[in-house]
Formats: structure tokens, C-alpha cells, sequence
């Protein structure tokens, strides 16, 4: 397509235009922040891709040649745990568990959040009151709690924490997703969407939910991190995968009875946790970052 230059009138060779999104993504190269915040993220996918060839022992494998709660060394790098199993082998193998599990569920509670979201932002009246109302009625039992119940009545299973989690999270998301969609749905494209004649779940999926990607993407990256955190939480607590699937929280649960003797049990595995949490942070407020400039 040949177009004009506005200052030399000469005519120029145009290419496709750039999509959004991916003009978006490349803002967050100004971001140092955000930048940072995606390399440990990204990190953290690449050792979970690949796991087969980053182990270097499988990670159920005893090694009691070298013993049980044994200190990094040429042979261990990061040490054995209680059943002289491999830790570094775990902690890689543990990072599928939670780059499969908090994705999965994050995504499925956005689904379940949207929806509700959507309908009670854009009807309002009794659908609106009827839906937060339900909304508030789970919020205003603790997380953790809902959680330690619905997996001790349902069995730890990957699930079952799928489960649980979307039952927590998606009224929150839904919550935010409302706020956005009543104020949206005053905007003029909205209006000129009723006017076209469109039925009201294009309106709310292709005009109201694609503007609110801003509030939301910062969100889900917050809420991936929250995630890490509750697989953690419910691993330590007992309420994980089933052993011997290697898991974060069930090797901090480990050390119990070894966290003086041996503390690189707990050290390693929290460092891992806490390094995937911050990074989903900081990419967070990279995005928030970039989507106040743009």
C-alpha cells in the first residue's frame, strides 16, 4: 500500500501495521522493572520445559551412598533431602507442579470471574445483587480456610487445588471485572453497539471485556503469584500433591524435625517460591508501568 509522506510529499511502501498487543509488549522494554520481573518468570518456565534435561538424578531416586539430609556438594549441589533424594532434581522437577497447576487454575477462575463480572456490571439491578451478593458471601470467609476445607473434603489432588482456587478467586475477579464493565458500559462504542443492533453478549465479550485487559492482565499476573503461594501454602500444610510428586510446600514441610540440622532443606525450596512470587510482581508493575505511559 502506497502512502504519502506528510513532509516530503513523496510516496513511501507502508507495511502491516503492528498489532496492539505486541506494540504493548515491546513498551515494556522501557520498564527495567517489569524486565527483571520477566526474566525470573521466564527462567522459571525454561527450567520447568526443560526438566527432563536440567535433573540431574531423578527426582524419587534415594542416594543413601551419600545419605539422608546431606549438605550441597560436588555430587548434590543443593543436597538431599530426609530420603537422601536430590534436591536440586526436586526443585526443578517442582516447578512444573506450579507453572501447570497456577496457570491453569488462574485462567479457569478469570473464566468463571469474567462471566460473572460481565453479567452483573452490564444488566445491573437484581443480577448485580444477586451476584455480588454471593460474591461477598465467599469473601468473607478466609482464604486459606476455604482452601484447607474443600481439599480436606475432596483429597489433595492437582484438581482439587484448581478447584478450590477458582472457587476463591473468581469472585474477586469478578468484583473487578464488574467495576470495569459499569463503567464501560456508558462509553460511546457501547452505545454504538446497541445501535448496530448487536446482542448483549457481544457487546460484553468483544466491547467491554477486550478495554478492561489493562486492570485485568496486571491483576492476573498478581494473582499468579498469589497462586504460587496457596500450592506452597497447602504443601506445607499437608494438602498438596500426593507424594512422591515433587512439590514446593511439601519439601518445606519436609524439614520438619531437620531445620536445624540440615537447613538447606527449607532454604532452597523457599527461595524458589519466593523468587517465582517476586517475579510475577515486578511483571505486574512493569505492565502497570507501560499501561500509564501509553
Amino acid at each position: 500500500m502506497a502512502v504519502q509522506s506528510p513532509t516530503s510529499g513523496s510516496i513511501r511502501k507502508s507495511g502491516p501495521a503492528m498489532p496492539q498487543w505486541l506494540r504493548r509488549l515491546g513498551l515494556l522494554r522501557e520498564s527495567p522493572i517489569g524486565m527483571f520481573g520477566a526474566a525470573i518468570v521466564i527462567f522459571w518456565i525454561l527450567v520447568a520445559v526443560f526438566a527432563p534435561w536440567l535433573a540431574p538424578y531423578d527426582p524419587n531416586i534415594n542416594d543413601y551412598l551419600i545419605g539422608t539430609s546431606a549438605p550441597p556438594s560436588d555430587t548434590h549441589w543443593l543436597g538431599t533431602d530426609n530420603q537422601a533424594r536430590d534436591m536440586l532434581s526436586r526443585i526443578i522437577w517442582g516447578s512444573r507442579t506450579v507453572l501447570t497447576v497456577a496457570p491453569i487454575a488462574v485462567f479457569c477462575a478469570y473464566v468463571v470471574g469474567c462471566v460473572i463480572g460481565l453479567l452483573a456490571g452490564y444488566y445491573r439491578g437484581w443480577v448485580d445483587s444477586a451476584l455480588m451478593q454471593l460474591a461477598n458471601v465467599i469473601m468473607s470467609f478466609p482464604p486459606i480456610i476455604l482452601y484447607i476445607i474443600i481439599i480436606m473434603k475432596f483429597g489433595p489432588s492437582a484438581l482439587n487445588i484448581i478447584l478450590a482456587v477458582v472457587f476463591v478467586a473468581s469472585p474477586q475477579i469478578a468484583r473487578l471485572v464488574r467495576s470495569q464493565a459499569l463503567e464501560l458500559r456508558e462509553k460511546e462504542y457501547v452505545a454504538a453497539a446497541k445501535m448496530r443492533g448487536e446482542p448483549a453478549w457481544y457487546i460484553m465479550m468483544m466491547e467491554i471485556l477486550p478495554n478492561s485487559r489493562g486492570p485485568l492482565i496486571v491483576d492476573a499476573c498478581l494473582r499468579m503469584g498469589y497462586t504460587t503461594i496457596t500450592i506452597g501454602a497447602l504443601g506445607f500444610l499437608g494438602l498438596g500433591l500426593p507424594p512422591p510428586d515433587p512439590d514446593w510446600g511439601g519439601m518445606i514441610k519436609d524439614t520438619y524435625g531437620y531445620i536445624m540440622s540440615a537447613p538447606h532443606m527449607a532454604l532452597f525450596p523457599c527461595a524458589a517460591i519466593s523468587s517465582l512470587v517476586v517475579g510475577f510482581s515486578l511483571l505486574a508493575d512493569g505492565i502497570r508501568e507501560i499501561s500509564l505511559r501509553d
